[in-house]
């Protein structure tokens, strides 16, 4: 399975990365991948798996000529130049933890579900890879009906413990079929309403230039931005024990810190976005932890969902 695979290469990868420049030698190698599968470790496939590893992550394997050990040189610098291949890593590696203690520590170690990538994140992200299109059926939380959809899987996007797939809709080109840079046909699926997904056999090359990370730079959560919208800055005040919070999980990538709130109440941040429904709904889980000081209409917006939020609860 890829799943399986890509564990290993990050198996690698981290059992490299731990010995320092020192590195390992293959017998070294091949004794602990036999402790941890269970198997042999030839030279074939350690080569394969070395391969491969600069191919997914751009993770280079060096040998040391003149020891014959194996080491990763930078490896820190390389993985802080690309964040999506040290999330990867990380969770793989926590995924693997989990599973090998979980006998050992039952009943000590607690993680949240996400069901949307349990089903058909491998399949997509092996699409991907391959140029694949795919065929899904889609179910919207608004309809009692399905859907099936034509789909060329650009990329994936986890947002609030959900994974989304952000590809071209063949159904939406609106006569433009084939062209996958029409933007209004570019769509966004919740994987957790896909109700079965099956490659057609048809290729397809990603639009010059695609990037999800900057498709999504100016929005919140996953939303496309929409024709005319424009960001706007947005500037909060948080409380102390907040403004700590949002040190650490910036609200959005923009995020920036202006300094002390004058009157003494916490900080005061800004960001940079198109707002929609969801960032209004997010500000509002903060409660009295934020408020949002400007634009006027952003303000109003959450005073106007705290306010029936809390006319809820006013009669008995």
């Amino acid at each position: 399975m890829v799943s399986e695979l890509i564990g290993k290469y990050i198996w690698l990868i981290q059992t490299i990365s731990s010995s320092g420049e020192r590195g390992l030698s293959l017998e070294e190698l091949a004794e602990r991948y036999e402790r941890r599968f269970g198997r042999t470790y030839s030279r074939r496939t350690f080569n394969n798996h070395r391969l491969a590893a600069e191919e997914v992550f751009g993770i280079v394997i060096e040998c040391n000529r003149s020891t014959n050990r194996y080491h990763i040189p930078y490896f820190e610098s390389a993985l802080d130049e690309n964040d999506s291949v040290r999330w990867l890593i990380d969770t793989f590696t926590v995924g693997n933890l989990l599973t090998m203690g979980k006998e050992r520590l039952s009943g000590r170690v607690s993680v949240e579900d996400v069901p949307s990538g349990q089903k058909y994140l491998t399949a997509i992200m092996q699409a991907m890879d391959d140029g694949r299109e795919l065929e899904i059926e889609y179910s919207k939380y608004r309809s009692e009906k399905s859907d099936l959809l034509h789909i060329q899987p650009f990329a994936v996007k986890e947002h609030e413990r959900r994974w989304y797939l952000v590809g071209y809709c063949h159904e939406r080109a609106k006569g433009k079929k084939g062209n996958n840079s029409d933007r209004d046909a570019w769509r966004v699926y919740g994987l957790d309403r896909i109700i079965s997904l099956k490659e057609t056999g048809e290729s397809f090359r990603l639009p010059k230039g695609f990037d999800v990370d900057s498709l999504f730079y100016q929005s919140y959560g996953i939303f496309f931005p929409q024709k005319g919208q424009k960001a706007v800055t947005i500037r909060f005040r948080a409380s102390v024990r907040e403004s700590s919070y949002l040190r650490d999980l910036p609200l959005h990538r923009t995020q920036e810190e202006e300094g002390a709130d004058p009157g003494g109440n916490g900080s005061i941040f800004r960001i940079r976005v198109i707002p929609n429904d969801n960032l209004i709904m997010e500000f509002c889980r903060h409660a009295d932890g934020l408020e949002v000081l400007e634009p006027q209409p952003i303000r109003d917006a959450v005073h106007e969902k705290l306010k029936n939020a809390a006319g809820q609860y006013e009669h008995q």
